[in-house]
């Protein structure tokens, strides 16, 4: 099988001019001032109960850039032949969780596999699992991406493969945001129109008869509706978040400062910790924490401009839009504009898991600039990625 038909770069062609460090320089700089805003946070949030959490936020943090460096110096295409055991491995993984004294259970929820006191969320491998076998698959037959077959119902099946078990944990959040993904895809590999609506309406459709008939997820989206007159139940959190952006105000109440963490917000330091950053840090420090991923998003745009061929363009796409699509949720959930849905905030919230993830997509990225670049520095620039 040759490089053209896996389309895969020919090594004997020459690097491709313009793709110098900028937008990956911009989006390294942003994430490690996030990370060192969460850790911050973090620290603030639970320090009057314990340094734990703070510590585990360290180690996740090692663990995240060790991550990050071994994807940004793998072999993509590589790694891209083997693209089906890497999915066999991740589904293995997610069937595992669903089984009793295997999986860890949580508060009703089976979403963890443990060795000792380390736990991780299979669910977020799933998500750049996912990306990476269907920017291949899509890839490898662009040539039948308007056919129903080839172009639609087979790639939406391996959507469903990787996104059901998930659904099963139950984790209706990380599955929509997987599944988007995935369609997003579709889009960007230019499947027809008509199919993408009808996969986007079915999943809208599943989603709601999920909804319909789980008491639990039906009360807390009837409740966030009406978030002041439901603040003893189902909304207590998020009143609890608007209440600590409110104290903030513009200039905050000051690192350690604030109150909410002392037991009016439950778990501060996970999915709500920027409602902790607008308390303590204020209005502006908020608005900085929105820019940054803006301009992350804006600088993977202008990198995703340069990519030299369909897989590692719906490598990227798919990098990107699980970064800034979390971070949406997120900060939808906390502000109030979204029902509540447990999701953490890329790169702040405690949470190894989804730590060692963003550093996992960070290194694609890096490593897809490395490829494109091939050696070559543009005058005047230092290569300090190596």
């Amino acid at each position: 099988m040759s490089h053209r038909d896996l389309d895969l770069p020919d090594p004997s062609d020459p690097a491709p001019r313009g793709a110098g460090l900028g937008p990956v320089a911009i989006i390294l700089v942003c994430a490690c001032a996030l990370a060192m805003l969460g850790l911050i946070a973090v620290f603030s949030a639970t320090a009057f109960r314990s340094t734990t959490f703070f510590w585990k936020q360290v180690l996740g943090l090692g663990l995240a850039a060790g991550a990050g460096f071994v994807c940004s110096r793998i072999n993509l295409e590589y790694l891209r032949r083997h693209v089906w055991y890497v999915a066999g491995a991740v589904l293995v993984l997610l069937l595992l969780v669903a089984i009793p004294g295997i999986g860890i259970s949580v508060n009703g929820s089976r979403r963890w596999l443990g060795l000792g006191p380390v736990r991780f969320q299979v669910s977020e491998l799933a998500k750049i699992g996912l990306v990476f076998v269907l920017a291949h698959y899509l890839a490898l037959n662009q040539s039948c991406m308007q056919e129903f077959k080839r172009g639609f119902a087979l790639p939406l099946a391996l959507i469903g493969l990787l996104a059901g078990p998930i659904m099963l944990q139950p984790d209706f959040g990380t599955t929509a945001l997987t599944a988007f993904v995935g369609v997003v895809l579709l889009f960007l590999a230019g499947a027809r129109w008509r199919y993408i609506f009808l996969s986007v309406g079915g999943l809208a459709s599943l989603f709601t008869v999920a909804v319909l008939f789980n008491p639990n997820r039906l009360t807390r989206f009837l409740a966030f509706l009406d978030v002041e007159g439901n603040k003893d139940a189902g909304t207590y959190q998020l009143y609890q978040a608007i209440l600590a952006f409110a104290s903030g105000g513009v200039g905050g109440v000051g690192l350690g400062q604030g109150r909410q963490q002392m037991n009016y917000l439950p778990e501060a330091h996970t999915d709500f910790i920027f409602a902790i950053v607008g308390e303590e840090l204020g209005l502006f420090v908020t608005l900085g924490t929105v820019a940054l991923f803006a301009v992350m998003f804006i600088a993977g745009l202008l990198h995703l401009r340069r990519a030299p061929n369909q897989f590692q363009y719906l490598l990227v796409a798919g990098c990107l839009l699980i970064m800034a699509l979390q971070a949406i949720v997120n900060l939808g959930v906390v502000t109030g504009r979204l029902p509540t849905k447990g999701m953490s905030l890329p790169f702040v919230s405690a949470g190894m898991s989804n730590l060692v993830l963003m550093g996992m997509l960070i290194g694609v990225l890096v490593n897809t600039r490395r490829a494109w670049v091939r050696e070559q520095v543009l005058p005047g620039s230092r290569d300090f990625l190596g």
